[in-house]
């Protein structure tokens, strides 16, 4: 690598990664180390009072607890429903395949707030509010998903699919011992981008859960940075949001093999 290229990185690099590191100085001081001057974020001395009061809340892990099981709900649901789908568009021959594709399509260009009073009436209806299934069922809607995963089953070359349906294999058994295990790395990608997005989401969440015991993290977060945003200072406010980060950079980190395996992979075909 050439040295330019290479300071060219470390500059872009340096730029990103400033607000993080800010926020996380930030979090590390004291409230009233804060008050008037934010600058003070680069002296020392830091302390962990801000995580510890936010730790020490009576909600806080239940919060947690639960945007993990909507998140981590949301992806399966998202991982199935779209693997199949993709398959179904990629290799079957049905009736109106290229028209219900488009369909799926257009869904990317509907935003959520389009569809929140009819989806609200109709889970109000279902008496889906202050449930998981309230707080899941409307995050399976990816058409994002399905146009990823019909992508890469398309690159995959049929004569895969020839020579297992020789062996005697029903579509079924290729979709799911030789076509699957071929897009590990889509669905790593495809989980991670549904966990962030699902993890971050917080219009459905502030609508859907009324009770503060099914608050997700971000919704809990917000409600309290209103009511004690004045009193606990801004070192409180960074904390939280980097303990709401925290999981994301995990999962991250986790997967972030098979994202660079999915990109590159998907820049070649």
């Amino acid at each position: 690598m050439r040295p330019a290229t290479l300071i060219a990185l470390l500059l872009a690099a340096a730029v990103m990664l400033a607000p993080l590191i800010w926020t996380v100085l930030l979090s590390l001081k004291s409230n009233q180390a804060l008050v008037g001057n934010s600058g003070a974020a680069l002296e020392f001395p830091y302390t962990l009072e801000n995580y510890w009061a936010i730790l020490s809340g009576d909600q806080v892990f239940r919060w947690l607890l639960n945007s993990l099981i909507v998140s981590i709900g949301t992806t399966v649901g998202v991982l199935a429903l779209c693997s199949l789908a993709g398959y179904g568009f990629a290799r079957l021959e049905f009736p109106f395949r290229r028209t219900l594709f488009v369909f799926v399509l257009l869904g990317l260009a509907i935003p959520e707030q389009a569809v929140i009073l009819p989806q609200h009436q109709l889970f109000a209806a279902l008496h889906l509010h202050n449930s998981y299934p309230g707080l899941i069922l409307p995050g399976l809607a990816g058409p994002f998903g399905v146009f990823f995963m019909t992508q890469y089953f398309r690159a995959i070359p049929r004569d895969l699919d020839e020579a297992a349906m020789l062996d005697g294999a029903s579509r079924l058994r290729i979709f799911w011992s030789v076509l699957l295990p071929l897009t590990l790395p889509a669905q790593a990608t495809l989980g991670v981008f549904t966990f962030l997005a699902s993890w971050n989401s917080y219009w459905w969440p502030l609508i859907s859960a009324t009770r503060s015991d099914m608050y997700t993290l971000t919704v809990g977060l917000a409600a309290a940075q209103m009511n004690y945003a004045q009193t606990s200072g801004l070192g409180f406010l960074m904390a939280q949001a980097v303990f709401a980060s925290v999981p994301i950079f995990i999962v991250y980190v986790l997967f972030q093999k098979h994202i660079v395996q999915s990109m590159a992979g998907t820049a070649t075909r």
